[in-house]
């Protein structure tokens, strides 16, 4: 067995999505812009940025419930790059809508963008070079594990005016041979489309990491346990999930009632079967982790208690309050997967109900767990019993940000609304209290940076100084979710100069 036992460097980083970046055609991409931040990265001594999932998204647009774990969303491919490269002209581009706006508008320029990437694998098709082809052809063949079944499920969603595949003919739904050989002969232009822009997106990808990794910049990536049940990865995978005889999901996810929600919640990702994932020695998941780490240089689990144990709902139900306690793989499963990826990095976001048990597989494989700044008060000084073996985050793209958080616990306590924002209103300023004139996100940054937490990092907008106005996301709501976007102007040389000083100051440089 192969025990993880890298020891992590003291060093700093920024969580921002991609779609988050500025730019002209409406959402953050993998472009001029995202070298842009690099360099900023390296003008604030950061070493670390963390991207979030990268994967196509349904109409609610999170990267946490992707129609694909391998695939990348084709949204957020740089068109000035597609330009660069010969792939597009400026004439294609001129009546692109003007989205150079602080919120992702999908409905605004997701069609003109998605016009732009058919022209550009046309374009592509034609082109004379022998050298293209042969990258793309090779490309094919490498990633020919899931690139065929992603473009099969693309194709047939369209041509059934983007139904889910629970609704599919049963023909389709169940594989039958004379009918999927049907599709493939009758639409092979638009199964090679498909591969072909996410080969352009390989591309531009491995361009813009390998700008990072030269300028000291490593890339978190994120791997969501769950997946959505209207995905590829579930429609040709359904023996690994617990579904009925009609392809139908039997139980999904969620987490059982607490403080927060009387009624549990419901995430309503399909449930995996466990005993078919071990049968199979765990391919898919390792199949994923590997190849996840070809795109990214760390990888961080989201909900790592899941395969500690996890509530498993009937699928049936809109709340929690019927859901089981189910074992996960456990320490087997990381076994299998630390077998294969030796000395790579995991983090582990190991927040929620099931920490204790989570907390002894970290411990086998010594896998770095997460702390979340906004969360450790109330108990007394939050630096107390923090493992240094820790990732310390201000909040992340599901909490509020340090400044709406604080403002929510300050009106608390003016109000007299809330016994215990009140009190932890007043702890917060006892510990991150510095006497200094700097506001209240600056202090919570110096705080948690001069933590012994071996990795400290950062949503850009805590460095900015944003409210709650540009949060990311809100749990358990749809809808005005992961569309925020920060303007360029406003990482300016002033904040970039004081994080950098701070990076310096507490030694994470």
């Amino acid at each position: 067995m192969s025990i993880f036992m890298i020891k992590l460097k003291r060093t700093n980083g920024i969580l921002l999505h991609i779609s988050s970046l500025p730019g002209s055609y409406g959402i953050g991409e993998i472009g001029p812009e995202a070298v842009t931040f690099i360099d900023d990265l390296v003008e604030m001594g950061q070493t670390l940025w963390q991207i979030l999932p990268d994967n196509p998204t349904d109409e609610y647009h999170s990267p946490y419930s992707a129609t694909s774990v391998f695939a990348y969303n084709p949204l957020l491919i740089s068109i000035d790059n597609l330009i660069r490269d010969g792939w597009l002209n400026l004439n294609d581009v001129r009546d692109y809508p003007e989205t150079n706006l602080e919120k992702v508008n999908y409905l605004k320029f997701k069609k003109f963008k998605e016009n732009l990437l058919l022209i550009a694998a046309d374009n592509f098709k034609k082109t004379k070079k022998n050298n293209q082809k042969f990258d793309f052809e090779n490309y094919c063949k490498k990633n020919q594990f899931w690139l065929d079944d992603y473009a099969l499920f693309c194709t047939i969603q369209n041509i059934l005016n983007e139904q889910e595949w629970i609704k599919w003919p049963s023909s389709y739904r169940f594989f039958d041979r004379i009918s999927i050989e049907n599709i493939i002969k009758k639409h092979r232009d638009k199964i090679n489309q498909i591969k072909i822009i996410q080969f352009l997106y390989d591309t531009q990808w491995k361009e813009l990491k390998s700008y990072a990794n030269h300028n000291g910049i490593k890339i978190i990536g994120d791997i969501p346990i769950y997946v959505s049940f209207n995905s590829v990865d579930v429609w040709v995978n359904q023996k690994l999930f617990k579904l009925d005889e009609n392809s139908k999901m039997r139980f999904q996810s969620g987490c059982p009632p607490d403080s927060f929600v009387k009624t549990g919640q419901v995430w309503g990702h399909p449930i995996y079967d466990w005993n078919m994932h071990e049968k199979d020695n765990f391919n898919w998941w390792i199949n994923r982790i590997l190849f996840l780490y070809n795109r990214v240089d760390i990888i961080r689990i989201d909900h790592f208690n899941g395969f500690a144990k996890y509530w498993e709902i009937p699928a049936s139900d809109n709340h929690g309050l019927n859901g089981k306690w189910k074992e996960g793989p456990g320490k087997l499963f990381f076994e299998k997967v630390f077998d294969k990826i030796k000395s790579k990095i995991i983090l582990a976001e190991d927040l929620g109900e099931a920490y204790n048990d989570a907390k002894k597989i970290r411990d086998v494989f010594n896998i770095p767990g997460m702390r979340i700044l906004q969360f450790s008060f109330g108990n007394g000084d939050p630096y107390h019993n923090m493992d240094q073996n820790t990732v310390l985050y201000t909040g992340t793209h599901d909490n509020s940000t340090c400044v709406g958080w604080f403002n929510q616990l300050f009106n608390d306590k003016e109000s007299n609304s809330e016994k215990n924002s009140i009190n932890l209103a007043d702890e917060v300023i006892k510990y991150i209290d510095d006497k200094s004139s700097d506001p209240i996100h600056w202090k919570m940054i110096f705080y948690a940076m001069s933590s012994k937490a071996s990795y400290c990092i950062l949503p850009l907008q805590d460095i900015l100084g944003l409210d709650n106005n540009s949060r990311m996301n809100v749990p358990g709501t749809i809808g005005n979710n992961w569309i925020w976007r920060y303007k360029k102007e406003l990482l300016n040389e002033a904040i970039k100069e004081k994080l950098k000083l701070i990076t310096q100051e507490v030694n994470r440089i």
